[in-house]
């Protein structure tokens, strides 16, 4: 039986922890690519060596050379630079246009047939690059945001309330980055709606830090951005493409009419399966929902308007 192919593109910090989550879920065989001679091969070497420690089998290659990502089921894109202090999303937007647009190109011309999973910020702008560049239909492009977002919140939740994570579900919408639109009204505790346990004001405590907490990580690394829970997250999205979990999961996806927009990436619940993208959920938003998201698209197209191919 053949193996799942998985490539990660960027062996920094979120590329090469995408690469150690996917191999203790054996979810296949697993390439490593960075531009910077030998840092993906070391990594490759490094992960590969705790396998016996750790009890999973996979193989793994460290290359510059697109060539060894032939054939890949799903491709990561974490290539690109990361966000510094005082930087927004936005000022990454055209230097890593051009880097997204190369790795882009790469994975096009040797891999066809997979489905890409942006995390390169901003991402729901690099997921755009991604599919224009491409030319792959949208169902088998689609960028990491939601989850993150979602698990941010989830885990405010948790902690405020005294209980357990795998408890607490959350759902966020809109584009990754300030302008995103936490649900609480989506938000539950085993099946409760938060606000039987929580005030308004706490609430929406809760929703500051989630807008807040990826500049808040950024400023206290002071050398790069989040790469734990983004990477774990984007992970989460390739095992339901690779054994088609059909999981409804919120992710940058293609926009050909719901909620009211057409032609773009936007983060919204989506089931991801075997086929990729298989489905947008549309829900039904309250005027002041609907207010804020339409609020969040707009940040969104303004990004991608400044995008030059």
């Amino acid at each position: 039986m053949k193996r799942n192919k998985i490539t990660i593109v960027g062996a920094g910090y979120v590329g090469a922890t995408c690469a150690h989550w996917a191999a203790t879920k054996e979810l296949g065989d697993i390439v490593l690519v960075d531009v910077i001679e030998g840092v993906a091969m070391g990594k490759s070497f490094d992960l590969m060596e705790s396998s016996p420690v750790e009890g999973f089998a996979f193989h793994i290659i460290g290359t510059t050379n697109y060539e060894h990502t032939q054939d890949s089921n799903v491709v990561i894109i974490c290539a690109g630079l990361p966000r510094k202090p005082g930087m927004s999303r936005d000022d990454l937007l055209a230097k890593n246009t051009q880097i997204v647009k190369s790795v882009t190109e790469q994975i096009a011309k040797y891999s066809p047939n997979s489905y890409m999973i942006v995390v390169s910020n901003p991402v729901d702008a690099m997921t755009y690059v991604t599919w224009k560049v491409s030319g792959f239909p949208t169902n088998r492009i689609m960028g990491m945001a939601g989850i993150l977002d979602a698990a941010r919140f989830r885990t405010f939740v948790a902690k405020e309330l005294d209980v357990s994570v795998e408890d607490v579900q959350a759902l966020v919408l809109g584009g990754h980055g300030d302008t995103m639109v936490p649900l609480a009204r989506y938000c539950t505790v085993a099946g409760i709606p938060i606000s039987y346990f929580l005030s308004t004001e706490r609430i929406q405590a809760i929703i500051n830090n989630t807008r807040k907490r990826g500049g808040q990580i950024v400023d206290l690394l002071k050398t790069g951005s989040a790469f734990y829970a983004p990477s774990a997250s984007a992970v989460q999205m390739a095992e339901s493409i690779i054994k088609d979990k059909k999981r409804i999961l919120s992710c940058s996806a293609y926009l050909n009419g719901e909620y009211g927009v057409k032609g773009y990436f936007i983060g919204v619940p989506v089931k991801i399966g075997g086929s990729g993208v298989e489905k947008v959920i549309e829900i039904n938003l309250t005027a002041e929902e609907q207010e804020q998201f339409n609020k969040s698209v707009k940040a969104v197209k303004d990004l991608v308007s400044r995008i030059t191919l």
